[in-house]
């Protein structure tokens, strides 16, 4: 029987869940699939299983490789029939892992099982035997190349200087995506089609991080795998998550940072480190996890790369080294990991020093919570272990809009001072509560020009401006810094715009004008400067499944035809193959005959086909074929 018309046999039998999986694990792009054997084509194809079985480990590589050579001459082979060749050959694995790797075969379709004899498709054994011709390892080297010495921390490595080092990193790491997720609360960052942060947004955010620009997407991409931040409409916005994770602890912090990067680290090399939890991550170590994946090449070497620099990021490693939470990491989880970092991170402080010239002095990090606050109230100067800030009219501003009042700043900073309110930023924030709704903004829902225009633009009006001094209004209407929102004035009390009210409002307190937020009925309402990634309310049609529900229904029409679709496939298969069925015919007394026929065409609802027993050609109605079934020996 064909291996095309084996392998279609067999997904046809598969339950939906064992036919996702398997499909998946192969990473096939199955748009243009449209049957079973349009499937086991494509799981047959060479560049399909080259891919995959790249990807392999060396042990799994060499049970595939002595199953297709022990293949050549019987019917499958057995466990301990590997074991045996294998063994002749130097390799000793034990039945377990043969076991295991057989059946790792199976799943990936590279292979099937009956009766405890396991056999490898022809394809996937060609694809192997051809392996020396490209430098890639044949069986005999598969079998007989020994492992590459990996090199423990313990010689060299003080595990307390590595600790140190990694905190450092760690409590830098989370500082900085606490920064980026800031920033992209206030101003999301745009991806450009063809991949990457635009170079002004990239800008803004390493500066605010305080790191290099090839920084930023690495910085990104760990906030990402947290769940931090998300991609909507072409760009990078915080997630509600995120806006919770800025309110944890530096260690909550950690934790998460470090088990986004954790579920995301492939199993192969998760259990390579596992193995090996105490190695360095350097040279060494990429040479054996080379000789582990013998045909892996840059793909695997990239992926390693990838996953240790956000590791020497994080602090799970430093200097290749892996550290106290990194081990924990790996071997037993965040928990642990957030319990072995928590005493490595510099302690928190909760109180800071208002200074006369209106700067606020942190003599260490603050709490989460503490430092959110504050930046509501004022500008960040400086970032580090002890950081400094700086209120002023336009942080006084930004802060009463989003509903904070003289009394509640001077209670919150009372609370947190150790030296109390100096006078001048008690001025500051008398003055910035009275001049504060000077200019008030309101949405425009009305759109028939009762706002007092009368031309066309008037009605386009989306968003307006009001004070009672029309001399601010005039100051605002020739602000070079305005221009964009294209402000027109409709009486000596107003000014209308185009742009949408949230937008507008920003602009205009971002340049430091007294604008408050109004409603409809004209009372004051907090505005807050926040727009996270909406939450995906449901799961784009994943492929997969697609092509399966598509294959199913395929198979519930194929029945209902008077002419089985399914045999004329099978017979179709056999016939391009050249291989010999069991033909089962229904004859007109209402018996069953088996014929053992190598099929030769099909047409005019007959089939052609030369007996093997008989040697002679018979031609058989279609509708008397009842089955078919591999040739009996």
């Amino acid at each position: 029987m064909s291996d095309t018309l084996s392998l279609a046999t067999r997904l046809r039998n598969l339950d939906d869940a064992e036919l996702a999986a398997a499909v998946r694990e192969r990473e096939l792009r199955v748009g243009s699939v449209k049957d079973f054997f349009d499937l086991a084509d494509a799981l047959l194809d060479r560049a399909s299983i080259q891919q995959r079985l790249c990807r392999l480990d060396r042990g799994t590589l060499t049970t595939i490789a002595a199953i297709a050579e022990l293949g050549r001459d019987t019917e499958g082979a057995t466990v301990q029939d590997v074991a045996t060749f294998l063994a002749s050959r130097g390799a000793h694995p034990s039945l377990d892992d043969i076991t295991a790797q057989a059946h790792r075969a199976v799943g990936l379709l590279f292979a099937e099982t009956a009766s405890d004899r396991f056999a490898v498709y022809e394809s996937v054994a060609e694809q192997l035997r051809s392996w020396p011709a490209f430098g890639l390892p044949g069986l005999a080297d598969l079998a007989a190349s020994l492992a590459p010495p990996v090199a423990l921390t313990s010689r060299s490595a003080d595990p307390r200087f590595v600790d140190k080092v990694a905190a450092e990193r760690a409590f830098t790491a989370t500082s900085a995506v606490a920064e980026m997720l800031l920033q992209l609360e206030r101003e999301p960052a745009r991806e450009l089609a063809k991949g990457g942060i635009a170079l002004p947004d990239s800008k803004r955010l390493a500066n605010a991080m305080s790191v290099d620009l090839e920084s930023v997407p690495r910085l990104i991409t760990i906030a990402d795998h947290a769940g931090l931040v998300a991609r909507e409409s072409g760009s990078w916005l915080i997630t509600d998550a995120g806006g919770s994770w800025l309110l944890d602890s530096s260690g909550a912090r950690w934790s998460t940072l470090a088990n986004g990067w954790l579920v995301r680290l492939p199993a192969d090399i998760l259990a390579v480190l596992g193995d090996h939890d105490a190695a360095f991550w350097g040279d060494e170590f990429r040479q054996f996890v080379a000789w582990l994946y013998p045909a892996g090449g840059e793909w695997m070497d990239d992926r390693v790369a990838a996953h240790t620099r956000a590791a020497e990021l994080l602090g799970i490693t430093a200097n290749s080294a892996p550290s106290t939470p990194g081990r924990a990491l790996i071997l037993h989880g965040p928990d642990a990991a957030a319990n072995a970092m928590q005493p490595l991170l510099p302690p928190e402080v909760e109180q800071v020093y208002l200074q006369h010239d209106l700067s606020i002095v942190a003599p260490g990090p603050l709490t989460p919570r503490v430092d959110y606050r504050l930046r509501s109230l004022a500008e960040v100067e400086s970032r580090a272990l002890a950081s400094s800030y700086r209120v002023s009219t336009a942080s006084m501003n930004r802060a009463m809009a989003s509903g904070e009042t003289a009394d509640t700043v001077r209670e919150f900073l009372g609370r947190i001072s150790l030296t109390g309110i100096p006078q001048p930023l008690d001025y500051l924030i008398a003055e910035a509560s009275a001049r504060y709704g000077l200019l008030r903004a309101g949405e425009i829902t009305d759109q028939s020009g009762s706002h007092g225009g009368t031309d066309d633009d008037d009605r386009a009006a989306r968003s307006y401006l009001r004070s009672d001094d029309s001399q601010l209004l005039g100051t605002v209407l020739v602000d070079q810094n305005l221009s964009t929102l294209g402000f027109t004035r409709v009486d000596h009390h107003r000014l209308v715009s185009r742009v949408p009210f949230d937008s507008m409002f920003w602009v205009v307190s971002d340049a430091r004008y007294p604008v408050a937020a109004e409603d409809a009925g004209g009372q004051i309402v907090a505005l807050l400067r926040r727009r996270h990634a909406r939450q995906k309310t449901a799961a784009s049609t994943d492929p997969v499944d697609a092509m399966i529900e598509r294959l199913r229904i395929a198979v519930a029409a194929d029945d209902d035809e008077p002419a089985d679709a399914w045999l004329l496939r099978q017979l179709d298969s056999a016939i391009k193959a050249k291989v010999a069925l069991t033909v089962s015919v229904i004859m007109p007394n209402g018996s069953v005959v088996d014929y053992q026929l190598e099929p030769t065409s099909v047409a005019g609802g007959r089939l052609r086909a030369r007996d093997r027993r008989s040697d002679i050609e018979r031609t058989l109605p279609m509708t008397s074929i009842s089955a078919v079934a591999p040739a009996a020996d």
